[in-house]
């Protein structure tokens, strides 16, 4: 069995949290490429590295003396590298080079990017991982590769990152970046070590892509608004995107797609409590597995807007087709469609339409020719996501029901095409207790 583990900056922004990880590697045999981020906080009001590196390379840039931000940032890793009593090992050659490269800036046409800098985070935490466990190194700019519109270069990344890891009985493999078209770094957005790891574990076909964290797997709710929501034991890939969609804060759907391509499972697990088993991510989960409660998950987004056409005798197709394309110009995304004999509703996200709204009204009065035309704002949508969810009886009903007996108005509700969710739509202010109220109803 070989597994790919990714660390994030929470478990890396010390001595302490690099032995943690040197722990939970060291633990399991089959764990042998890791895939590490930048260090982070390392308490509340402290500065991610990958911050620091953004902040010194726009100093640089602007041509003020940046000495003293690099020589903050390098005492980061001079830390970690004490605590961890590493022999024989330091990154003054490594700083040296990333000076030279800063001072570069100051060219009228600087080899330096802020990719680069921005990279130096992953790449540096790598050198140190690898030095730690005495694994091999792997820049990742030898093993990932964009194209020339900045793209992935998938098969290409594929096919040279799982030569290199068939070679490596063991790698770490920083995450976040990889070689552009051009031959400069390239990175990643924000979070990209959790794309790098995924490719990694596709590479290999991995039995398992472990991503550690500071959470232990991903909650039924959100905790800032139900107290102590139970964890979700098992989810499918296609459950964590409806739930993401609906805002819950979960991977990035890039960040799973390589994973989910070939049916590797992930396991999100929690790198200061390493014997929670965490959540486990899959693709398919068999009825037998499937517990009594069947409830995934809640979760919901604010600021939406209702747009309910009536027009009688209409002809629905077209004078739909006619609305959705007026909303297309405004680029409004429609997130539901409910349709009646003469009236259909359009649920969108508020915030595009903007100042653009009465613009948007008065073309649907000249295009569509409606009997009248309500808006509705300030809506959020809650969303109740598990397997089959459609196909059980009475939910729809419990769902009133329970919202009801807390006075709580129902503007609209849809049921999921692909059988995974019930949505409603309430009004902002009653966003929270809605989510409350279903999540007692079917997980409490």
């Amino acid at each position: 069995m070989k597994k790919v583990v990714k660390f994030g900056g929470s478990s890396l922004a010390s001595a302490e949290q690099f032995k943690k990880v040197g722990a939970i590697i060291k633990s399991d045999e089959s764990r042998v490429y890791v895939v590490p981020s930048a260090p982070g906080k390392r308490f509340s009001d402290d500065t991610k590295v990958t911050d620091m590196l953004l902040h010194v390379y726009e100093t640089a840039k602007a041509g003020n003396d940046f000495t003293e931000e690099v020589k903050a940032i390098k005492a980061r890793y001079d830390e970690i590298i004490t605590g961890l009593e590493i022999k024989d090992f330091s990154l003054d050659k490594d700083f040296e080079e990333i000076t030279k490269q800063l001072e570069d800036l100051t060219n009228p046409d600087p080899m330096c990017t802020l990719d680069y800098v921005a990279s130096r985070g992953e790449f540096l935490n790598g050198k140190i991982m690898a030095a730690y466990l005495g694994f091999e190194f792997i820049d990742a700019a030898e093993v990932i590769f964009f194209n020339a519109e900045g793209n992935l270069n998938s098969y290409k990344t594929e096919k040279v990152l799982g030569e290199r890891l068939s070679k490596a009985q063991h790698a770490v493999v920083p995450g976040f970046y990889g070689l552009g078209k051009d031959g400069k770094v390239k990175t990643f957005s924000r979070g990209g070590s959790d794309i790098s790891g995924a490719l990694a574990a596709a590479a290999i076909d991995a039995d398992m892509y472990e991503n550690w964290t500071d959470v232990s797997g991903i909650l039924m709710a959100d905790p800032r608004i139900v107290k102590d929501p139970q964890p979700i034991e098992k989810i499918t890939y296609a459950e964590l995107r409806e739930l993401a969609f609906m805002g819950a804060s979960v991977l990035h759907e890039e960040s799973v797609l390589p994973v989910k391509e070939k049916g590797i499972a992930l396991n999100i697990r929690n790198t200061n409590c390493p014997e929670h088993p965490g959540t486990v991510i899959v693709d398919k989960i068999e009825d037998e597995e499937s517990h009594e409660r069947f409830l995934t998950g809640i979760a919901g987004r604010k600021n939406f807007t209702i747009i309910t056409v009536n027009k009688r005798n209409m002809n629905t197709s077209q004078t739909l087709r006619q609305a959705l394309e007026i909303l297309d110009r405004y680029h409004a995304n429609v997130e539901h469609i409910t349709l009646g004999l003469d009236s259909f509703a359009l649920v969108t996200a508020t915030a595009p339409l903007g100042d653009g709204l009465y613009s948007l009204m008065g073309d649907l009065e000249k295009s569509c020719h409606p009997d009248n035309i309500q808006v509705n704002d300030g809506i959020a949508l809650v969303a109740a996501v598990g397997r089959k969810m459609t196909y059980r009886p009475g939910i729809s009903g419990k769902i009133f029901r329970a919202l009801g007996e807390e006075k709580i108005n129902i503007r609209t509700i849809a049921q999921g095409a692909d059988e995974l969710s019930i949505i409603v739509g309430v009004e902002n202010k009653n966003f929270e207790a809605a989510v409350r109220v279903l999540y007692e109803s079917f997980a409490g």
